[in-house]
């Protein structure tokens, strides 16, 4: 199959060429673009109490306002506020109030707003839009700070806003222009890497530009299927788009260009070489994606509207990489020929490649220490994973030079830092018969008497009077780890003890949500990434014909991914001494160094089995597939972990954690996993690798050679 296709792009390269530039431009101008969702219940499944609440508040208190953000005042000298001051807050507060500002219903303050020891007073930020993360919202509070300073210009007063609001615009600033970083350094690196590497402008250019035109029809087919089909998708997988498809479709033409190279240095012209590349290459690069759409289709099982959303974008969008690989990338080059590689001759040479020569040589004699070498470097790195803390405090991730970080603490030193963004508790009447105003101050002693919760605010009716609000004030940030524990534990079960009879309490806000989220993350690891490693391990049996080998692969890929994830931990939670690690970091691992670096150890083993049916010795086989392997291995997994890498250069640490998570597990996978104890594993396996089939059973060479001709089995692989 693969040889035909490769046939028909390489004879009718036009054909090709141009249906692919009707179909992104079609796909570009008519499929309807993403749209944000936010709602919280396309995150987490309405059977969570964080949602259940949050319903019950839209049906109960349908107003519009809600809290944004807070404004922190104290002293220049940090002393306690004057009656001056007061004032002076007062002014400073109307003076906002007046700029009537875009989604800001009102800029309040009062007595009430002073802190007990005097020395800081707020101001709130009142919203008209429940949408905390709406643009228009977050450019007024950008505004509004920057009007304040003449405001405090004759006052003795400095002031910080933080809140959730003032949080997102901080976050948003501080990671800069990540996108526009991540597209940069990435075409950068395929444009330099693919130069040093070819030594030809054409190719180092023309991947970027085909994997634009692949961007336009999978964004193109996955806004159409969004629309018609049903499936959710969020325009915030666009910054994993971009990795995704330049990561792997860098990695599918690599596959493709290095066999097509091989070929013409082995004589075969231009047309031939490229054919027979897609038909020597395409049952990789396919099982390869296959493996990969597989990992990412299994999200479809998270309880994470997010992730179970990302999954299937993600999926089209590897499954248009693939076609492109087999028909666009033959294409292109189909009409160039050997032009492809101007100015330079040294194609023409087999380069001497001293170093992966050496790797193969290293394997071949010595397969049993390398693979015992191999596997306790990355047994020992994996050790940490098991000291991973999950940590949903995005904002203490963030620089502490930020303003709403800052100000975050100037807070804290006059109030409770659950005061930016209080939990919320629901009394509900179930016979909808109005509450009792006795049974409720009861309720609200029970709940304020929890540990962790520092003050509760009287119960807030509906209008029919059978639900009650309750605002609770956690001593710790609502982000924080113990304020996810105080709500989501402690102030759950007292609510739900403490409810009269005939009335159901709920819990919700942040931390509330947080929690729920916990649960979520931890039923995923339970549930996708079993299913994954099963759906890939069937693709391996497929690919390989073989049932022994996919288990050991996939073993090595569990330890791969062990040792990226204690890598990680002891970077930065022992090194650096972080509290805690992005809860949402075993996911990303799982995406890009399980599902993506597998590639690697496909190309590798299925090289591997090629040699060895061309009936060359065990030894010969594994040193010229990893010799002829490493480069492309090396090549395309140094593009994609540098892409990552550049996120180590961010000042979030949540950034940072999740750059040098895929950067380094990539490199691992990519030179010790897939070079070292891929090949040696099945070097010591021999012959019991490809049972019960006889994948390794000698082939004739030719256009033909992909068809068995013996049913006997080769003990070429027996040592």
């Amino acid at each position: 199959m693969f040889r035909r296709v490769g046939r028909f792009a390489v004879h009718r390269p036009w054909l090709t060429i141009v249906a692919w530039i009707i179909a992104a431009v079609a796909l570009g101008m008519l499929a309807p673009g993403l749209k944000s969702t936010r709602d919280q219940a396309e995150f987490l499944p309405s059977h969570y109490e964080s949602v259940k609440a949050g319903k019950l508040q839209e049906r109960a208190f349908p107003q519009t306002e809600q809290s944004a953000s807070i404004i922190v005042f104290k002293r220049a000298d940090g002393g306690k506020l004057t009656a001056a001051d007061k004032q002076d807050v007062v002014k400073v507060s109307n003076g906002l109030q007046d700029k009537h500002y875009e989604k800001i219903a009102k800029v309040a303050t009062g007595p009430q707003a002073v802190s007990p020891n005097g020395e800081i007073a707020l101001a709130n930020i009142v919203s008209t839009d429940k949408d905390l993360n709406n643009q228009k919202l977050l450019d007024s509070v950008k505004q509004l700070r920057k009007d304040a300073k003449p405001l405090l210009g004759n006052t003795q007063l400095k002031m910080g806003v933080t809140g959730q609001a003032a949080s997102t615009v901080d976050a948003m600033e501080s990671s800069g222009d990540t996108d526009g970083l991540i597209m940069m350094a990435t075409l950068v690196l395929i444009v330099v890497l693919l130069a040093v590497i070819f030594r030809s402008p054409l190719i180092a250019i023309l991947p970027v530009i085909i994997i634009a035109v692949v961007a336009s029809v999978a964004n193109g087919l996955i806004g159409t299927a969004a629309k018609v089909g049903g499936l959710k998708a969020d325009a915030s997988i666009s910054q994993i788009l971009i990795v995704v498809l330049f990561g792997i479709g860098t990695d599918y033409i690599l596959f493709l260009l290095f066999r097509y190279r091989e070929l013409l240095r082995a004589g075969k012209e231009p047309k031939e070489a490229l054919a027979e590349a897609v038909a020597r290459v395409g049952e990789t690069i396919a099982s390869a994606a296959g493996a990969v759409i597989a990992s990412f289709l299994a999200l479809l099982l998270s309880t994470m509207g997010m992730l179970a959303a990302m999954g299937p974008s993600l999926a089209i969008a590897v499954a248009v990489t693939l076609v492109a690989a087999l028909t666009l990338v033959p294409a292109v080059f189909s009409l160039l020929g050997r032009a492809a590689f101007w100015p330079s001759k040294a194609w023409k040479k087999t380069p001497k490649n001293r170093m992966a020569n050496a790797v193969g040589g290293l394997v071949s004699r010595r397969p049993a220490a390398v693979a015992l070498l191999s596997t306790v470097v990355l047994a020992v790195l994996a050790v940490g994973a098991f000291s991973f803390k999950n940590k949903f405090d995005m904002d203490s991730q963030l620089p502490a030079k930020l303003e709403s970080v800052q100000a975050m603490k100037d807070l804290q030193k006059g109030f409770s830092a659950g005061q930016s963004d209080p939990a919320l508790v629901y009394l509900e009447s179930k016979d909808k018969a109005p509450l009792d105003k006795g049974e409720l101050e009861a309720f609200r002693g029970k709940i304020a008497a929890v540990e962790g919760v520092a003050q509760v605010a009287p119960a807030v009716p509906s209008k029919d009077g059978s639900v009650a609000q309750y605002t609770v004030v956690t001593k710790d940030k609502p982000t924080a780890d113990k304020a996810i524990r105080v709500v989501g534990d402690d102030l759950r079960d007292a609510a739900h003890a403490a409810a009269p009879k005939n009335t159901e309490a709920l819990v919700g806000g942040t931390s509330a949500v947080l929690a729920d989220v916990e649960k979520a993350v931890a039923h995923d690891y339970k549930v996708v990434f079993p299913v994954a490693g099963l759906a890939i391990m069937v693709i391996l049996g497929l690919l390989l014909r073989s049932l022994v080998a996919p288990v050991y692969l996939m073993l090595a890929v569990a330890l791969g991914y062990g040792a990226t994830l204690g890598s990680t931990v002891w970077l930065f939670q022992d090194v650096k001494g972080e509290d805690g690690m992005l809860f949402m970091l075993p996911i990303i691992i799982y995406l890009f160094v399980v599902a993506i670096g597998t590639d690697y150890n496909i190309l590798m083993v299925a090289r591997l089995r090629e040699e060895v049916r061309k009936g060359v010795p065990p030894r010969q086989a594994i040193r010229t597939a990893v010799a002829q392997s490493a480069p492309t291995v090396a090549s395309a997994a140094i593009i994609l972990a540098g892409t990552f890498g550049v996120l180590i250069l961010a000042d979030n640490s949540m950034l940072q954690q999740m750059g040098f998570a895929v950067a380094f597990g990539i490199l691992l996978t990519a030179f010790v996993m897939a070079m070292l104890l891929v090949p040696t594993v099945t070097s010591l396996l021999g012959h019991k690798a490809w049972w019960p089939g006889h994948q390794d059973a000698v082939r004739p060479s030719g256009p033909d050679d992909h068809q068995a001709v013996a049913d006997a089995p080769s003990y070429s692989g027996h040592r």
